[in-house]
């Protein structure tokens, strides 16, 4: 049986062996169970903790190999211990890193499956690199019992994709700066982004995705600078405790789900940015956090000599279709479904899950398919980034049925499109319309296209339209990070500026990327702050910047109030639901209904040329009381484009709903009170979107409404 000792080594009897089910630290009546795998051991320790700061466990609990470990699973029950309890673990065994193992037993271990993780005020990276002891300065887990929280009938929403806009945030970037209007103690917490809640109301998105919330190393970054972002988790379980304003060990776990009931209570979805792809662990020069210290060559990808294989660019790979891990993915998600009551997942560098041990791209990924037929993640929502930094690209060919993808195709397009490059009409046509020439062979629904311009990794969307080149200086790595295929125009001027004709072109650009973002087929998805032009001074790579420069700057409200409304506006037609739902419809069987007209400056005569900067759309609802008609024009002089006769259209007029070369409130008007459009013709200025209407008021019927898309 066990052996437990004291602070100062006295021995204090035997205790019960415990289960190996379920892992991790499990609350139960008068104790705890704990279960840990660890596979080619010698020997476990559970240490004990009364603090997170302490250098030395209050109990040391020796685990025996004949009565406490079944298989390769090492467990123990602690009676008279409960929530609130640190602990950590010590583990035994060979140093072969030729064969993959790197047992260290100076090093204190995080549970894999620990629900909460407490963070020490000293807290040092380095020293989990380094020979010897640790203690003091590393994280330890936190033992939780989840069941007690009062949900107040709280459940996912599950909300369909055709009802949702998406919009990409950081938890702690939205709040932290002072001119957000939060009070400086939940500044950058859970409790600061429900504070904002009424903001997110107002804006009229449906679903917020969260940057990386599960634990993470916040030294993972240059030499003085922070990891921000959050892309390196050291735990698939807790969420991050600093993004709490609660400093007690449990105190994350119930303001983390204060948050999502409080969103969901306003009728928005919790989307997690998950990492299964890697770890905080890094390669061989990195710390020994916890996988590495259990099971190296079961968690990680290796090669032949036991060096770690790096398709993330992050210094390991995790060995995402091996059993053990498989189930520890599975398992992190139901906890985050069942436990946490989130919404849905988007999975970082998602082809990483459809490799192999070795690296290998696997045609049926086991951890894929697990995820696809698993009936308590049915209904919830699964995106994935369908490429990873190995090369693999799997945009359009992405394995299952229920998985949506980021369209990176969608991103570029639009961007070359709209600054004017050649040869992109016929392509960005197609991102308009859900890009059936990636999609369309699989028979899939139009929402399987995640469609954005920015996210938290590029250019802001007012950078990419002040900005030729990326200005990462201040990352400390020379200008050398971050990606240079920004597809960017700067308007004439790099930076910041005061010429009025420069700021205006800037905002037609600005409303022309939203406009096309927020109107074509697919699944929008939005970057926080963009709504009011948030800029991180051509930083395209802002992971380490856990400052202003990452924040969310509020006072951009009051400077840029018509984008912001241009943006609401948009967002607030596309979610009325009129008679073009969509909603069953696969994305063959809703172009092969549309009744669709491409034009160019003449009727009937699109130029698809590679010479083409413009193109136009007349698009009819199935029950002929709506018509739309997309007039674009990426040219650099102004454009007439000739009109469908308004003879035959519903109402016999048409209308101008947008026009982006105006300026605020006329460059998008209210529904109900569009003004008609004389002539026979409209002259596009350089480098606008138009879009006109034509409807008709059906005797005893609810009046039609703009529909989600073309």
């Amino acid at each position: 049986m066990a052996r437990t000792t004291g602070r100062a080594g006295t021995r204090n009897g035997e205790l019960p062996k415990g289960n190996t089910s379920p892992l991790g630290a499990t609350v139960t009546r008068g104790g705890v169970n704990f279960s840990v795998f660890a596979r080619d051991c010698t020997g476990v320790e559970l240490l004990l903790f009364d603090d997170a700061n302490d250098a030395t466990p209050s109990r040391v609990i020796s685990l025996d190999p004949k009565c406490n470990r079944t298989y390769h699973y090492w467990h123990i029950f602690v009676p008279g211990i409960g929530p609130g309890q640190l602990y950590g673990y010590r583990v035994a065994g060979p140093f072969e890193p030729q064969r993959g193992r790197r047992f260290d037993p100076g090093k204190v271990l995080i549970d894999p499956y620990g629900r909460a993780v407490a963070v020490p005020d000293g807290y040092r990276r380095g020293d989990a690199c380094l020979p010897g002891d640790n203690a003091k300065s590393a994280m330890k887990s936190v033992v939780a019992d989840p069941r007690g929280y009062d949900w107040e009938g709280d459940l996912p929403l599950k909300r369909p994709y055709t009802k949702t806009v998406i919009y990409e945030m950081h938890v702690a970037g939205f709040t932290k700066h002072p001119s957000s209007g939060v009070a400086e103690g939940k500044r950058g917490t859970y409790a600061g982004l429900v504070e904002k809640i009424p903001y997110l109301k107002d804006l009229g998105v449906t679903a917020v995705e969260l940057l990386p919330v599960f634990q993470f190393d916040p030294l993972d970054a240059p030499l003085g600078l922070r990891n921000f972002w959050g892309y390196s988790p050291v735990s698939f379980f807790a969420p991050h405790a600093a993004f709490s304003s609660k400093k007690g060990p449990l105190g994350p776990l119930d303001e983390f789900r204060d948050m999502v009931k409080a969103l969901h209570k306003a009728g928005i979805e919790v989307i997690l940015d998950v990492v299964y792809n890697h770890t905080s662990e890094g390669d061989h020069k990195g710390p020994t956090f916890c996988f590495r210290g259990f099971a190296n060559d079961v968690y990680y990808s290796l090669a032949a000599d036991g060096s770690y294989i790096n398709h993330t660019g992050c210094g390991n790979t995790l060995n995402a279709n091996h059993h053990v891990v498989r189930r520890l993915i599975i398992d992190s998600l139901h906890y985050w479904v069942k436990e946490m009551h989130v919404d849905g997942f988007r999975f970082d560098l998602a082809s990483i899950l459809s490799r192999d041990g070795q690296g290998r791209p696997l045609k049926n990924p086991p951890i894929l398919w697990d995820i696809e037929s698993d009936p308590a993640l049915a209904g919830i929502k699964l995106i994935a980034e369908a490429w990873d930094a190995g090369g693999l690209y799997q945009v359009g060919s992405f394995i299952g049925d229920s998985w949506k993808e980021w369209n990176g195709e969608f991103r570029d397009d639009v961007r070359r499109f709209l600054k004017g490059d050649e040869g992109v009409v016929s392509r960005f046509a197609a991102r308009m319309l859900a890009s059936p020439d990636i999609y369309g062979h699989q028979e899939r629904e139009p929402e399987q296209s995640i469609n954005f311009v920015t996210c938290h990794d590029g250019f802001t969307l007012n950078d990419l339209v002040s900005y030729n080149k990326k200005h990462n200086e201040a990352n400390g790595e020379q200008n050398r990070d971050g990606s240079d295929a920004n597809l960017s125009w700067n308007c004439g001027v790099e930076g910041p500026t005061s010429d009025p004709a420069i700021e205006a072109l800037r905002n037609r650009q600005v409303k022309n990327f939203m406009a096309v973002t927020l109107l074509a087929l697919g699944t929008p998805m939005i970057l926080m702050g963009d709504e009011m032009r948030r800029t991180q001074r051509g930083n395209n790579n802002a992971y380490c910047q856990d400052n202003e420069l990452g924040w969310f700057d509020w006072d951009g409200l009051a400077v840029h109030p018509g984008i912001y409304r241009f943006t609401r506006e948009l967002i607030r037609a596309r979610l009325r639901q009129g008679d073009t739902s969509s909603e069953t419809l696969t994305l063959n069987q809703l172009l092969g209904q549309a009744r669709l007209e491409w034009h160019g400056v003449h009727l009937g005569t699109p130029d698809w040329s590679y010479q083409s900067h413009s193109i136009a759309l007349t698009v009819w609802s199935a029950s002929k009381h709506l018509v739309f008609h997309y007039m674009v024009n990426a040219y650099w002089e102004p454009l007439s484009f000739t009109l469908p006769p308004p003879r035959r259209l519903p109402g016999g007029a048409w209308h101008r709903w947008i026009d982006t070369s105006l300026a605020s409130p006329d460059d998008i008007t209210p529904w109900d009170a569009i003004p008609v459009v004389d002539g026979d013709s409209y002259r596009l200025p350089p480098r606008s979107l138009v879009v006109l209407v034509a409807k008709r008021h059906p005797r005893n019927s609810s009046r039609p409404v703009a529909p989600a898309a073309p």
